[in-house]
């Protein structure tokens, strides 16, 4: 049972990357996920969410109407399309999830925490 991220990798300013949070051992629709992320010598961020309850998204204002969280249920996955990227979203990203809540800007007390994917934005 574990939650993965992937798709990170090197890109340059004002170029795009794709995200992945893939469940296995567990149905992924059931669960709010959240997308984090930590840059070297500072907290982890908050920065997106998708709810269980079909709708219902967040995003932080760093990354508003430049990424965009999706689900895909039949695959089981939760993705973060993220475009203009900029050098200082250079970090180590993460995905959560949690059951029976409607939103996730924290990952204290999610019940899964996949390990990190590196973002690096750079020329």
């Amino acid at each position: 049972v574990q939650l993965q991220a992937s798709g990170g990798g090197l890109v340059q300013p004002g170029g795009s990357l794709r995200l992945s949070c893939a469940a296995s051992g567990f149905t992924l629709d059931d669960y709010t996920v959240g997308w984090f992320r930590q840059a070297p010598e500072k907290e982890r961020e908050w920065i997106s969410y998708i709810s269980s309850t079909p709708g219902i998204l967040g995003y932080a204002d760093s990354v508003k109407d430049r990424f965009t969280i999706s689900r895909d249920n039949a695959k089981n996955t939760v993705y973060l399309q993220m475009n203009s990227l900029r050098p200082d979203d250079t970090a180590v990203y993460y995905c959560a999830a949690e059951r029976e809540t409607l939103v996730i800007v924290t990952t204290t007390g999610v019940d899964y925490l996949g390990q990190g994917t590196q973002v690096t934005v750079s020329s």
